[in-house]
């Protein structure tokens, strides 16, 4: 593991840009019919908007919890509020979302 200095980290810290994360929850709905079709939507909305350089990280969470998945935004919070009040499934029903603000260092990205 790198060492890293008091220095290393004042220069990356001060890198530190805004985002937005989303905390998708499931619903009771999810198990309703016709919510196949709503995820359908759900998907190819999330990759338009990450083409769009809107949400550059999308997790899928593929565990028994609630947690349908997490994705980072660039817009702020009010905005990425907007954006996902349109989200199929959450207009459907079949989601409800947390957003909160958070920052990043420039280069933090999936392997």
């Amino acid at each position: 593991m790198p060492t890293i200095t008091d220095d290393y980290m004042r220069g990356r810290i001060s890198q530190a840009r805004n985002y937005t994360i989303i905390i998708l929850r499931k619903t009771d709905k999810r198990s309703e019919p016709g919510m196949d079709a709503v995820m359908w939507e759900h998907a190819p909305r999330n990759m338009s908007l990450s083409a769009d350089g809107l949400l550059p990280v999308v997790c899928p969470v593929s565990d028994e919890s609630d947690v349908a998945g997490v994705g980072i935004f660039n817009p702020g919070p009010e905005e990425t509020k907007r954006i996902m009040d349109g989200d199929p499934g959450v207009v459907a029903g079949l989601f409800n979302y947390e957003v909160h603000p958070c920052r990043g260092v420039p280069g933090s990205t999936l392997p």
